[in-house]
């Protein structure tokens, strides 16, 4: 028999639904993931998504399931509000309560964040940046968190005090899948020296990006550059061009870069290629811690 949860964790994005079950000791005693997504689920069928992965692990008393990224958007399960910055990430006390049929589970969603002036929102990554709080209390700097839609936010005093999105990811599928230059970069080689020369020309001649992009299907039809090649310059060009925007998040602050692994160690080789210096955290990590920080907030204010 599957072991029954004390409370679950749940990063429920656009694409994807993860799940950490936590038993009675609090440690982590089932992963599970499943492919049904918020772009894939109409408002009355999230509860049963949810139930088909948890169900094994549920008793007959309301098991707490605190819940983060696009199930609350207004497409999601239920929208969960977004707070303004300068705030801390939302916690259990700001969450938006979900009523249940199934009354084995209590759902909650975190809301996400949102900014005015210049207008931007996130969903998700609010709950990493609060798990990076977490675990260093006293960090005064940026946090990147590179991914689709990556993101910038200055740190003080355990707040988001400002934030800034890049669509660098989103804009590296299109060109690279949609574009002209899907027939230079299908590949998973990769060229180390071309990746950073390509962050050194984004940087400094942002405006030549336009030029460059087309550059690259050229070189590959008349200088036969290989596509590992291609392929690194275009994914260096478009961080570069990141960096250009980004640069007063990162010029002369203490940066930590909260991600995927992979991706993660193309932003510290493009900083480090500034001289800057990065700290890494892992996002599945961070996710994780502050979704667990959210069920200690909550589990505080009921004793």
């Amino acid at each position: 028999m599957p072991e029954l949860a004390d409370w679950i964790a749940v990063d429920w994005g656009t694409s994807n639904l993860r799940a950490w079950v936590f038993g009675p000791d609090q440690a982590v005693i089932a992963r599970l993931g499943s492919d049904r997504g918020m772009g894939s689920l109409a408002p009355d069928a999230f509860e049963a998504a949810l139930l088909d992965l948890i169900a094994p692990h549920l008793g007959d008393d309301p098991v707490p399931v605190i819940c983060c990224g696009m199930v609350g958007a207004r497409q999601g399960w239920q929208e969960a509000a977004y707070v303004t910055v300068p705030c801390a990430p939302p916690g259990a006390g700001q969450a938006t309560v979900v009523t249940a049929s199934d009354k084995r589970i209590a759902p909650m969603i975190l809301p996400g964040m949102q900014q005015g002036t210049p207008a931007d929102v996130m969903r998700g990554e609010e709950t990493q940046i609060a798990g990076f709080i977490a675990q260093h209390p006293d960090f005064d700097g940026v946090l990147c968190l590179p991914g689709t839609h990556t993101k910038w936010a200055r740190i003080s005093a355990a707040e988001v005090v400002s934030f800034r999105t890049f669509m660098t990811g989103e804009l590296f599928a299109l060109l690279s899948g949609k574009s002209v230059l899907r027939h230079s970069v299908q590949t998973p080689d990769w060229d180390e020296a071309a990746f950073a020369e390509a962050v050194g020309d984004a940087l400094g001649a942002p405006q030549n990006l336009a030029s460059r992009l087309f550059g690259l299907r050229a070189e590959t039809l008349v200088n036969d550059m290989p596509a590992g090649a291609a392929r690194a310059r275009l994914s260096g060009l478009l961080i570069g061009l990141e960096l250009a925007g980004a640069r007063p998040y990162w010029l002369g602050q203490r940066i930590a870069v909260i991600g995927d692994p992979a991706l993660s160690a193309l932003y510290e080789t493009a900083l480090g290629h500034q001289a800057v210096p990065v700290e890494r955290a892992d996002g599945d990590a961070m996710t994780l811690a502050g979704l667990r920080a959210a069920y200690e907030s909550w589990k505080g204010n009921r004793t």
